[in-house]
This record gives C-alpha cells, sequence and structure tokens, in this order.
C-alpha cells in the first residue's frame, strides 16, 4: 500500500504543475497579443526611418556625419545584451547568450576590450558568472510595457560615447520574432551606423517610383538630427522584437510542459492501476489459499 500511496501523490503533484503551466501559457498568450500589435506597428515606421535616412545620405554623403564614418581601429567594443527578466521559455536566453558570447571572444581574440549593457535579468546573470565588464544594467523592461524613452536614454548614452571615442563600435544582439515558433537570435551593428541600403531605381525597373525628398535644411544638416534617433529607432525595434518573442517562447515552453504533464499522468494513472490490481489479486490469492488451507 506504500507504493500506491507514493504514486497517488506524484499524481497529484503533477496535477497541481500541469494547473501553473496551463496559467503561464494563458498569461503568455495574452501579453503576447499586445507586444505583438505594438511590435507589427512599430516595423512600418522603423523601414521607413530608414528609407528616408538612405536618400539623405546618398545626397550628403558618407562622410557627412560622424556616426557615419568606421573607425580606423577598434579598441573598445560594446555589445548590448536584450534577454528577458525570467526563465521558463525554453532555450530562448540561452540563444541570445550564445550568440553575444561568440561575439564577445571573437572580438576579444583580436585584443580588443569588450564592455556590455545589459536589458534582463537573464543576460545579466551570465555577465555576472563570466565576470564581465558591465557598465549598463536595465531589469524589469522586456517583459512589461515600455515606452521609446528607454530606448532614447540607451541611445544618447551610446552616441554620446561613440563620439568622445569611449566606444569604437557598438552592437546590439537581441531576437527577431518570426513565427509562434521561431525567434532568431540577431546580432546589429548600431554604431558607427553601417551603409544603409540605397534602392537603385534605374537597376530595378519594376521597382514603385520613388519621390524624391525636398530637404529643408540640408541634407547634412538632417542627417545630424536624424542618426541619433536612428539608434533609438534601432534599439526600440530590438526591444519590442525580443519582448514579443520571449511570450512566444514561453507560451510555446508552457503548452509543451502542460502536454508532458498530460502524458506523466497517464502514466502513472496506468502504474496506480496495475499496482491496484496486483495489490488486489495478492489478497484474493491469500484468502483462496486460507480457505484452502480451512478446508484440509
Amino acid at each position: 500500500m506504500a507504493a500506491l500511496k507514493e504514486v497517488k501523490l506524484k499524481i497529484a503533484a503533477v496535477k497541481k504543475t500541469k494547473q501553473i503551466t496551463k496559467a503561464m501559457n494563458m498569461v503568455a498568450a495574452s501579453r503576447l497579443r499586445g507586444a505583438q500589435v505594438r511590435m507589427e506597428g512599430f516595423r512600418p515606421y522603423a523601414a521607413k526611418f530608414e528609407e528616408v535616412l538612405g536618400s539623405l545620405s546618398q545626397k550628403a554623403g558618407d562622410q557627412a556625419n560622424p556616426l557615419l564614418v568606421p573607425r580606423d581601429e577598434i579598441k573598445h567594443s560594446h555589445i548590448i545584451v536584450i534577454t528577458s527578466d525570467r526563465g521558463l521559455c525554453g532555450g530562448f536566453n540561452a540563444n541570445i547568450i550564445k550568440r553575444a558570447d561568440s561575439l564577445a571572444k571573437e572580438r576579444m581574440a583580436k585584443g580588443r576590450k569588450v564592455s556590455f549593457s545589459s536589458f534582463g535579468k537573464r543576460g545579466l546573470d551570465w555577465m555576472r558568472r563570466e565576470k564581465l565588464d558591465v557598465v549598463s544594467r536595465n531589469n524589469g523592461i522586456v517583459g512589461s510595457s515600455f515606452g521609446f524613452s528607454v530606448a532614447a536614454n540607451a541611445g544618447r548614452k551610446m552616441v554620446s560615447a561613440f563620439l568622445s571615442h569611449e566606444y569604437d563600435e557598438v552592437i546590439v544582439v537581441y531576437s527577431e520574432f518570426v513565427s509562434m515558433a521561431k525567434q532568431v537570435p540577431m546580432s546589429k551593428q548600431l554604431l558607427p551606423i553601417p551603409p544603409i541600403a540605397k534602392q537603385d531605381q534605374a537597376a530595378d525597373e519594376d521597382a514603385p517610383y520613388q519621390a524624391e525628398h525636398i530637404c529643408e535644411p540640408t541634407p547634412a544638416a538632417l542627417l545630424g538630427e536624424l542618426l541619433p534617433k536612428n539608434v533609438d529607432v534601432q534599439i526600440h525595434r530590438a526591444l519590442l522584437e525580443t519582448s514579443t518573442s520571449e511570450h512566444a517562447a514561453r507560451m510555446l515552453a508552457m503548452d509543451n510542459a502542460t502536454k508532458a504533464c498530460k502524458d506523466m499522468i497517464g502514466n502513472l494513472t496506468l502504474a496506480y492501476n496495475k499496482a491496484r490490481q496486483a495489490a488486489i489479486t495478492a489478497e484474493l490469492m491469500d484468502i483462496v489459499g486460507g480457505a484452502e488451507a480451512l478446508k484440509g
């Protein structure tokens, strides 16, 4: 009977775990809808912003702003790592950290100094374990509703450090939302701003007509205002992508955990029924054996 009681307790424990994972799945699904709407609403803005910058940089030239000019020698690389604050989302955080670790080791192997800024507690925990140089810590942001001011503050610090030659390059590592079942870890160079894609209208006859932007004041003056904002836009987009990816990864992980609990309950119930049937059969055998002994 002791074995039966143990199995029964295990079934009860797994049922409680199933209730928790199902509730977490529903919470993640609810948060995912809001995060996905914000992300999909911001993507066209970021694309149009980049299109306008491409047109302006084509008129002004790549040397018109120091944010566009690569350094002759890169001595100090700064990496912004965006992860979640909580776990229980499968390999989501591990994939982002693996990407950041690969970038850092690649630059350290070239003799460069590498420092970090963290968005999310999981990434910060990894940096502390590895005893990395952490310049900025930002927790409690990715999984919640945040405003553009978060990216603007971070972007202002990055631009200031780059212009003062404290950093020679700035890279952001985040997770890009592709679908409910796929979130891809990505790395993107923020500073110096990489060459912005310019569409060659003459080369592509099927491309839609792109109107010329009338610049007031000059393209170079506009670039001076818009290029720092482009850093803010890219950081904000990375935060939105990672937030949406986190909720999708947690929703999938909790769904898989709920299914695993259901399978465990089925297996434990079958084991419980078999053990109970064996116990009943043993008792019947004892009764029959005792009756036969009395008859003898």
